[in-house]
């Protein structure tokens, strides 16, 4: 599993810019200039579009190659209550709370499903 953070900005384009500067690698980008994610030597960071009043947040993202089934199987064993499957542009995600209640994000890629 790696470990993607995933940063909120008004402007993807800009924010792009500003970690492509810092040093990381622009990969996959949406069409629509909604989202890119970018990779670093260590791992990798998602920039996704959010309004004024989320712009700055971040959310803690993993992306696992397992498919999320099994993730959610540990999870629930575990005693916590993920949240369903969703069907994403990019594949699959899981979103589930940890102790503190704080939203972590598990994400299924499909390379080819990319827009």
């Amino acid at each position: 599993m790696k470990v993607m953070p995933i940063r909120y900005s008004v402007d993807v384009d800009a924010a792009v810019r500003f970690y492509s500067a810092l040093g990381l690698r622009v990969g996959s980008e949406s069409r629509s200039r909604q989202w890119a994610e970018l990779s670093a030597d260590a791992g990798m960071m998602a920039i996704h579009f959010a309004e004024a009043d989320e712009a700055g947040e971040c959310e803690l993202a993993f992306e696992t190659e397992e498919p999320l089934e099994k993730v959610v199987a540990r999870l629930t064993g575990a005693g916590f209550a993920p949240l369903a499957i969703v069907d994403e542009n990019f594949g699959r995600s899981v979103r589930v709370q940890d102790p503190d209640g704080a939203w972590v994000q598990i994400n299924e890629h499909d390379r080819d499903l990319y827009t």
